[in-house]
């Protein structure tokens, strides 16, 4: 994907993401991740300039992160519909972003592994990449306590628990089950446009 095309994406939903949403504070935090993200991809990019598969990977976490942030998690009209058609008790929207914070984070956090030949071997590989998005996705879950704790009742559409007693164990399982996913279907692609990568840069990229 062209860089100016992902900007363009971006900025465009980040506008409509901003443009009078649900609750501004949730805003903040929901997309705040996103802003952070895409900020270091810039400034990485002529150091470390990641594959295509990655870039298009992380547009995408980050239109969920905005969407997320415009409605609540909660209250996203789409999952409310496939809510009413599957019989659901609550909106799910929430593990969508909570399977993207796995599937994304591990395609970024293995280039960097392979690129750096930091780990050899893929089952090790495997093993390093699911569990530090495990932690990562723990991490997380320990930000949202942080803030609910700050903030009192106004974090309850930022954690988007809607009442669901395991939410915390399910947020992170969800992220488990996508850094899985990720790796056992992607790896293959990522691999060849790594191999593209180093054929034209050198060994080194």
């Amino acid at each position: 994907m062209h860089k100016l095309v992902w900007v363009l994406i971006f900025t465009s939903c980040l506008v409509w993401s901003a443009y009078h949403p649900k609750d501004p504070l949730t805003w903040w935090l929901e997309v705040l991740p996103a802003l952070v993200g895409a900020l270091l991809m810039g400034i990485t990019y002529r150091r470390f300039t990641f594959t295509r598969l990655v870039y298009g990977l992380a547009l995408i976490h980050c239109i969920i992160l905005m969407v997320g942030g415009h409605y609540t998690y909660a209250e996203v009209p789409f999952f409310d519909t496939l809510g009413s058609y599957f019989d659901w008790q609550r909106n799910n929207y929430d593990k969508l972003g909570h399977f993207a914070q796995g599937f994304v984070p591990a395609m970024v956090v293995r280039e960097i592994v392979v690129r750096n030949h930091l780990i050899f071997g893929r089952l090790w590989q495997f093993i390093f990449v699911t569990s530090f998005c495990l932690a990562f996705s723990a991490f997380y879950e320990l930000i949202e306590w942080w803030v609910a704790v700050a903030t009192g009742e106004g974090a309850e559409a930022f954690l988007g628990t809607q009442g669901y007693a395991w939410d915390t164990q399910s947020d992170m399982a969800f992220a488990l089950i996508g850094a899985v996913t990720a790796l056992l279907l992607l790896s293959g692609i990522h691999n060849r446009q790594i191999e593209q990568k180093r054929s034209l840069y050198g060994r080194t990229q």
